[in-house]
């Protein structure tokens, strides 16, 4: 393993290490404009970005296209509030595995039952223990990642020297990407069963209303 490659590795674990969630109780507890949703977002998530300089973590047109396909309940007096940006935080990570399509099914039900439903257990509390249990997983990820590091470290030994550190690099890109892919095919299957199942029940509704 050269010198290149480690520095690889652990600025990748060095990446993992640096991913955090934003607290409900980061977000203000106050109705913000846009302007005050997008600062708040770019103040928060913008280190994860891959250009942190150049890279948008949130726009005005995004938050419009977001409620104009159902994703965002509309704001109230051009204010959004807390479990507006919990929401917005949820697309923001999923918007870049999964269509438009697919995050308005996820999300539906979470704003049909939860958003500002005035009870004790609300979106906050969705937000909260699912964001807990992500962070949980990072050493779990930082494990397999070092796993398939070393088992692309193996790899064309018998290749011609001057290309081999390339071929191992294009290795553990293929192994991260076939295990992106695989659990990306996982999840629009669940997401499918999802969609059948919310159909299933505005029909239902839909019949007891007649």
């Amino acid at each position: 393993m050269t010198l290149d490659t480690e520095d690889l590795l652990n600025s990748i674990l060095a990446s993992l290490d640096r991913i955090d969630y934003i607290k409900p109780s980061d977000i203000p507890n106050i109705d913000l404009y846009m302007d005050q949703v997008t600062t708040f977002m770019d103040s928060r998530l913008r280190s994860g970005a891959r250009n942190p300089g150049d890279d948008k973590v949130l726009t005005k047109t995004m938050i419009n296209n977001y409620a104009k396909n159902d994703l965002l309940p509309p704001p109230v007096k051009k204010k959004y509030s807390k479990e507006h940006v919990l929401l917005l935080i949820f697309i923001y990570y999923y918007k870049g595995v999964l269509s438009i399509t697919d995050i308005q099914t996820l999300l539906e039900p979470i704003t049909e039952h939860f958003f500002q439903n005035g009870k004790e257990f609300d979106i906050e509390s969705i937000y909260q223990e699912v964001f807990q249990m992500e962070k949980s997983q990072i050493e779990v990820m930082k494990t397999d990642v070092v796993e398939k590091f070393k088992l692309a470290e193996e790899t064309f030994g018998d290749a011609p020297e001057e290309h081999q550190e390339f071929l191992r690099q294009f290795s553990f890109i293929c192994l991260l990407s076939f295990d992106v892919y695989v659990k990306k095919l996982m999840i629009e299957k669940i997401v499918d069963g999802m969609r059948e199942s919310n159909k299933g029940n505005h029909k239902e509704k839909g019949k007891e209303k007649k």
